[in-house]
């Protein structure tokens, strides 16, 4: 695939998120001819809500629907809260989810990745995200699964990865499957 370009989602509204850093650090890993669209308008999302949805298309969803139709896929970095995704980013993937014909994020392909202070990284959420995603037969990034744990030693204070050569490596590995994944995708998306 020539050129491809990825959106990419951090499920944090958090000034110095990690996981927004960690979608930065994918940036700038990113090999020459591939980019990396940081989506920053996650706040901006109306809650989801059928009214609205059966009424003119609010401004920020259209705009969230455009990205992702124009992307040859998705890379989603989610925080973990409570052993689950943030509801900003449920909400996100609710507006995405509609309408199911022709769907929106369908046959788009994914990668998710994510950062969390815990000791256990954001394993348990990504297994969330990776069900809904199931759910919305979006093609996902098997392997390698990436989950940064004790993320404060690996950001500085400003959300900058600070990084390991094992990660970025995570990182680069997890990028080029979903380059593969999107060349395999290309026909179903273009259809």
């Amino acid at each position: 695939m020539s050129n491809p370009t990825f959106l990419a989602i951090s499920g944090s509204l958090r000034r110095t998120s990690h996981n927004t850093g960690l979608l930065r650090a994918v940036q700038n890993l990113a090999p020459d001819g591939v980019t990396i669209d940081l989506y920053e308008e996650l706040g901006a999302l109306p809650f989801f809500d059928q009214d609205l949805e059966n009424g003119p298309e609010p401004a920020p969803v259209a705009d969230l629907r455009r990205r992702v139709r124009e992307a040859d896929g998705v890379i989603i970095a989610t925080p973990e809260y409570n052993s689950a995704i943030p509801g900003v980013l449920v909400n996100a993937l609710d507006w995405l989810s509609r309408p199911a014909d022709p769907p929106v994020l369908g046959v788009k392909p994914a990668a998710i990745l994510g950062a969390s202070p815990s000791q256990f990284g954001t394993a348990r959420g990504q297994l969330i995200l990776r069900q809904i995603l199931h759910r919305m037969q979006v093609p996902v990034v098997a392997h390698p699964e990436v989950t940064v744990f004790q993320s404060h030693r690996r950001f500085d204070s400003n959300g900058g990865f600070i990084g390991d050569d094992v990660t970025k490596s995570l990182l680069r590995a997890l990028l080029a499957e979903l380059v593969t994944l999107a060349e395999r995708a290309r026909p179903a998306c273009v259809a």
